[in-house]
């Protein structure tokens, strides 16, 4: 008799065993099906959240290497300690690099200091306390950028401008962007004219260097970090925090800009997928750079705060696929071992009368794998919204632990904030929140990884077992009963 036919007759008279089965491969392939689609939905918010934020590459002076390189000194320079022209970073090279085909955006800046003038006082808003005496050091903070918005504290809100615009790469080398309550104390409109001399602190027994240039205000920005009713030091006041050029942040180190652009402090590059950080390297290579002494280090906590609770909800799906499919295998063999004992009459019969034990084996692999295939079409129709209610589930979790950290990570002082208080949502960059929602989705691809597994397992959990069969012969079967 055809196997085909006993194997049908089989499932037809047991229904009980065959609904038993179906309901377990059921349950086995839905929850395998939930992990696959979990995992896919996060490859998915992975690859959009490259697209959409990328990575952020920075380029600054590395000291030691400098100096280990044999390009400078640390009296190199025109005055003894400071280091001499190989540590500058010029922007035509970063320029040059901004082209790059991985760059989506860049920006670079140097970090200067502004000595007051008769034409430019510092803001101080408490006097300095009894007892301390003026130095004469307090400079403003003077910061060369290519393009004000594309600062952390620009981009979060926290600074904003109220009149007039920011700098961008192609404003004018003496434009300044300066703080409301600073223009306030000195009578300062958008439009109007300042003086402010180089900031540079003259080094033992030398004079200051008291060259003075001229900039234009171009705009006028709200900072979002009120006076902290104390005396701090001029330049650790937020309102005395100016904004130039690149090149006006040269002239105020006292460095000519020149045909090169002038120099700048440290460079950023935002890609477009943090795995093109080689690309990036070969085309700063090709630029010209250096990269030992100034190396390329990327940040990618932004991309790392979007998907970490995703990754880590995938990550437990996946655990769940190999738990279920290997659990799900094990408790089948069983089973399938069980009916096998059950019978052994009926096996003994069958070889008695001539059937070949591996028909015997294929009529038990025909019963298996027809409860898994009505289970596998039954856990695809059902598998979308039981993934999507689980995994939302899950990734909520996550979600709560990683806003629950990064609020423990801000509990501490800010050292960069001189008021002594807490770190800002912007301090670290950009305000970034994880994802919170999941797309599942099922297609063709997922049916078939569920097919090929749940029809696997039905392989292994029959084969398994099975083998005893062909080892058996009918008297052995017959004779010895159970």
């Amino acid at each position: 008799m055809n196997f085909l036919k006993r194997a049908w007759w089989r499932l037809a008279s047991q229904l009980g065993k065959t609904v038993m089965l179906t309901g377990l491969f059921f349950v086995i392939c839905t929850l395998v099906l939930s992990g696959f689609l979990i995992q896919a939905a996060a490859a998915r918010a992975a690859e959009s959240a490259k697209r959409s934020v990328g990575a952020v590459a920075t380029m600054q002076l590395d000291l030691n290497a400098l100096l280990n390189s044999g390009k400078g000194s640390k009296n190199a320079g025109a005055s003894p300690g400071l280091i001499g022209p190989g540590g500058d970073l010029h922007r035509d090279l970063v320029d040059r690099i901004c082209a790059s085909s991985v760059v989506a955006q860049c920006n670079y800046s140097t970090d200067s200091g502004a000595a007051p003038t008769d034409r430019m006082k510092l803001y101080k808003p408490v006097p300095l306390p009894a007892g301390q005496k003026d130095d004469g050091l307090d400079f403003f903070k003077a910061e060369g950028i290519r393009d004000l918005d594309a600062l952390p504290s620009f981009r979060n809100g926290d600074d904003r401008l109220v009149s007039g615009k920011g700098i961008k790469p192609d404003s004018a080398g003496d434009m300044v962007v300066i703080e409301e309550r600073l223009a306030a104390a000195n009578h300062l409109a958008v439009g109007d004219r300042i003086s402010l001399q180089v900031g540079n602190a003259p080094a033992p027994g030398q004079e200051p260097d008291r060259r003075r240039f001229e900039f234009v205000v171009g705009g006028i920005y709200r900072s979002g970090t009120p006076d902290s009713g104390r005396y701090v030091p001029a330049m650790m006041d937020p309102a005395n925090q100016i904004y130039v050029t690149p090149e006006g942040g040269s002239r105020l180190l006292g460095k000519d800009p020149g045909a090169d652009g002038g120099v700048v402090k440290s460079a950023t590059f935002t890609l477009r997928s943090p795995a093109d950080l080689d690309r990036l390297k070969a085309d700063a290579e090709a630029a010209g750079a250096d990269l030992d002494v100034f190396p390329l280090t990327v940040n990618d906590k932004a991309y790392r705060t979007l998907v970490g609770p995703i990754t880590k909800t995938a990550s437990f799906a996946t655990v769940t696929v190999w738990l279920v499919a290997l659990g799900g295998t094990a408790i089948l063999a069983l089973i399938v071992a069980s009916n096998l004992r059950e019978r052994r009459g009926e096996l003994g019969i069958l070889m008695s009368l001539g059937e070949k034990k591996p028909k015997l084996l294929a009529q038990h692999l025909v019963e298996v794998a027809a409860c898994a295939a009505v289970a596998i079409g039954l856990a695809a129709a059902g598998s979308q919204f039981l993934s999507q209610a689980i995994g939302d589930k899950l990734l909520a979790g996550e979600v709560a632990s990683a806003r629950d950290q990064a609020a423990s990570d801000r509990q501490g002082p800010d050292p960069s904030n001189s008021t002594g208080g807490p770190k800002s949502a912007g301090a670290d960059g950009e305000k970034v929140e994880p994802i919170d929602r999941m797309d599942i989705r099922i297609g063709p691809a997922d049916i078939g990884r569920i097919g090929a597994t749940g029809l696997g397992i039905a392989a292994l959990a029959t084969l398994v077992p099975g083998i005893r069969v062909l080892r058996l012969t009918p008297r052995d079967i017959l004779s010895k009963g159970n």
